[in-house]
């Protein structure tokens, strides 16, 4: 694979599809080569607009094809089980959006079929392959602000959002908490690691899903991490970081940052930019490249978007729902399937 370019197939047609799409056929070294949907005519749309050579109206078709190396799995995160799961299991690697899945079990699923057929698999969380977020990272385990004390953020969209939308509909993993509060939470773990202590509390939808959550993170070292995400009111979508020793400041868009500030104790305020060779803040094309990586290095997994990582954040936000008090008929249906194992 080191000598030619890696071959994408996209599963799913949607908006973040077309996105990832527009970034790849930028890269040099990417190629996508099949786009699946469930029908054949939004598949064939989609292929006619990126130049794609070959479009399916079934996802098995994707999954059997094998000119294609990695599957990138757009669905809607209530499917990711099932596109990311054919996709391994016929010998594929995947990059499956995040959320990964609906729930811890549905997410052990996907990387134990990983394993079983040695493949790569890897959750699109695209804030951890960003060049400043990396930075910010490297700057909190250097020290530069000393022992991590508090971390907090927020992400909130103004809606209203009607009853029959994605985002209120309990089949689809509807609410604030999946959507947009994963990005808070995979921030603050990203920083301090898997929580020792959740409290949670919510507004909930006369559906059943949140609209939105606050969440209270603790660690056995004394650090907090407080969380909040919404889809009745737009927030400032900021994320700072306070250690004993100074502070960080990312302003809006923390999860794809143009720049954030470090302040430390004595010092004046120190400003970090983005790259503008990285191209755009809302560029999709570092988890790309980083999964192309990967898979020329024969990895099956990224050290940048671990799936250790990846569990210990379905456990907190799994955690949270069953503190807030949100179901979803998924979770049943997972539960009955292994226990029929």
């Amino acid at each position: 694979m080191a000598e030619r370019n890696v071959r994408w197939g996209i599963l799913a047609t949607g908006g973040i599809a077309a996105a990832f799409a527009a970034d790849l056929v930028d890269l040099p070294d990417a190629e996508i080569v099949a786009v699946a949907s469930r029908r054949r005519e939004p598949a064939e749309a989609f292929a006619e607009r990126f130049g794609v050579a070959r479009a399916y109206g079934d996802w098995e078709s994707l999954a059997a094809d094998p000119e294609v190396d990695v599957v990138y799995v757009a669905t809607p995160h209530s499917a990711h089980r099932a596109a990311a799961g054919l996709c391994l299991e016929a010998g594929r690697n995947v990059l499956c959006e995040k959320p990964f899945t609906l729930n811890l079990r549905e997410a052990e699923d996907l990387v134990a079929l990983a394993r079983e057929h040695d493949r790569f698999l890897m959750e699109a969380m695209w804030m951890y392959c960003n060049p400043l977020i990396r930075r910010l990272k490297a700057l909190v385990e250097d020290g530069a602000i000393g022992e991590v004390r508090t971390v907090q953020a927020d992400f909130g969209l103004a809606g209203p959002f009607p009853s029959g939308h994605r985002l209120r509909d309990p089949a689809l993993g509807g609410g604030a908490l999946l959507d947009l509060g994963v990005y808070p939470v995979s921030f603050a773990q990203l920083l301090l690691g898997e929580p020792d202590g959740i409290t949670a509390s919510a507004v909930l939808s006369e559906e059943g899903v949140d609209l939105q959550t606050g969440a209270l993170l603790s660690w056995e070292s004394g650090a907090l991490a407080a969380l909040h995400c919404s889809i009745a009111g737009g927030t400032a979508v900021t994320a700072s970081v306070t250690g004993t020793r100074g502070r960080i400041d990312v302003p809006s868009g923390f999860f794809h940052p143009d720049r954030f500030v470090l302040h430390r104790d004595g010092r004046d305020p120190e400003e970090f930019a983005a790259d503008p060779a990285d191209g755009p803040r809302t560029s999709l094309r570092h988890e790309a490249k980083e999964v192309m990586r990967a898979l020329r290095a024969g990895e099956k997994e990224s050290p940048l978007v671990p799936l250790e990582g990846t569990l210990a954040v379905m456990r907190t936000l799994d955690a949270v729902r069953e503190r807030i008090g949100v179901r979803y008929p998924g979770d049943a249906a997972t539960a009955t399937a292994r226990a029929a194992v």
